[in-house]
């Protein structure tokens, strides 16, 4: 499917630098896509460090059963990456094809298989040919170099209209660091614990428990207060590797002072990407942010703003522009949460819509009409019960949604 670039796209690709201990090589192995790249390699230099959040689901795919198996090493040398199949539902043969891809891979690279770590995305139940996969490994790593970020991104979209990077650097004591990322996604995101897929590289000299603290907050804050499409992946994957590379101090906690700057820029940059993912929903013509403040617990809030953001009478209208904020009202009363009505206050585009049980004296929607017409639409919801707030990203839903699910396996 070629598929228009989003409307909501960045204007010009980030070009990100080289990353030390950290090169890429894409190729194209014919798993699914011709005439394009499919396959993602990224060598990490001996020593280096991983940590890693999932997806919570019930029918994870096989390359997740391994990743968390492997992450107990708390080691990495490579991340393999394919597109086009998600390798899910695919039984015993879909765990011999991970095993057979990072044995492949870590005999080339003389590691142990458990320091590869697999990741797939694509069509769920479709049996995934590793013998392609291996066929493509001596190429790639002939073609490892510190300058293939964007190749990188680009080769793991599947419905993706563009690739998403992001790249920020740090201080840890008097050391500068760096941090590169790149992620994709575009349909069945609602991430449990983790998203579609992303992978972040840091040249910090940082060990597996200290990154895997730090990576659960940041998806907490980022990732998994993203939605599309309320559908949560089979194959949601996040790794954040450290190459150690950096001549930052040594630290053993995740609370360490000196990780204070580190820990927001790693939020910062998991917060870009989740963006990206949500402005590249699957037909998406509206970004869509909702902040919910007045409930009970910051998790309680979070739950509202989701049960609003994966309403479809919500998005629908929002795609259609109209200033329908009966349906915010609906969503937040369907969410489960505590939420006073009679308290209950609703803006949108800065606009008070609803206050009090009732719409606001003397509202004009002239200004909020002008706000739906807008690719970014603001909403904010209070629903006067404690201090519990939270912030999610949504789209609107488009027909354009429809045609890319309903053609998707063609």
């Amino acid at each position: 499917m070629a598929l228009a670039r989003s409307p909501l796209a960045p204007l010009a690709i980030q070009i990100l630098p080289p990353l030390a201990g950290a090169r890429l090589a894409a190729a194209n192995s014919g798993i699914r896509y011709k005439g394009r790249d499919d396959l993602l390699l990224i060598e990490l230099a001996p020593g280096s460090a991983i940590a890693g959040v999932f997806t919570r689901s019930l029918t994870r795919s096989a390359p997740v059963d391994w990743c968390r198996a492997s992450l107990k090493g708390g080691k990495a040398r490579a991340i393999l990456v394919n597109a086009g199949n998600a390798n899910a539902f695919t039984g015993k043969a879909g765990m011999e094809a991970v095993r057979r891809s990072a044995g492949a891979t870590a005999a080339i690279l003389e590691c142990k298989p458990q320091e590869v770590f697999v990741a797939s995305t694509g069509v769920i139940g479709q049996p995934l040919d590793w013998g392609k996969i291996a066929d493509c490994l001596p190429a790639l790593v002939r073609g490892l170099n510190g300058d293939g970020w964007d190749q990188a991104a680009a080769a793991i979209m599947t419905t993706d209209t563009f690739a998403k990077i992001a790249t920020r650097t740090a201080r840890i004591g008097s050391a500068t660091v760096r941090l590169n990322g790149i992620a994709k996604g575009s349909g069945m995101i609602a991430p449990d614990m983790a998203t579609m897929l992303a992978f972040i590289v840091t040249d910090a000299d940082l060990p597996a428990a200290v990154l895997q603290k730090l990576l659960r907050a940041a998806a907490v804050q980022s990732f998994n207060c993203a939605t599309v499409d309320g559908d949560t992946s089979t194959s949601d994957t996040l790794l954040l590797a450290a190459t150690r590379r950096a001549k930052n101090p040594r630290v053993a906690s995740a609370t360490d002072k000196r990780l204070a700057e580190f820990a927001v820029v790693l939020n910062e940059l998991a917060r870009d990407l989740a963006v990206q993912v949500v402005k590249d929903g699957e037909g998406a013509e509206k970004f869509v942010t909702i902040a919910v403040a007045g409930a009970a617990s910051d998790a309680a809030a979070r739950r509202i703003a989701l049960a609003i953001a994966n309403s479809p009478l919500v998005k629908t209208a929002i795609a259609g522009q109209d200033a329908n904020w009966g349906r915010i009202v609906m969503a937040v009363g369907k969410s489960g949460e505590r939420a006073d009505r009679d308290k209950l206050k609703i803006a949108i585009g800065g606009v008070t819509v609803a206050l009090k049980g009732a719409v606001a004296p003397g509202y004009d929607e002239t200004p909020v009409s002008k706000h739906m017409k807008g690719r970014e639409i603001d909403i904010k919801v209070d629903v006067g019960i404690g201090r519990g707030k939270a912030t999610v990203w949504t789209c609107d839903l488009t027909h354009g949604y429809i045609s890319i699910n309903g053609d998707y396996r063609s």
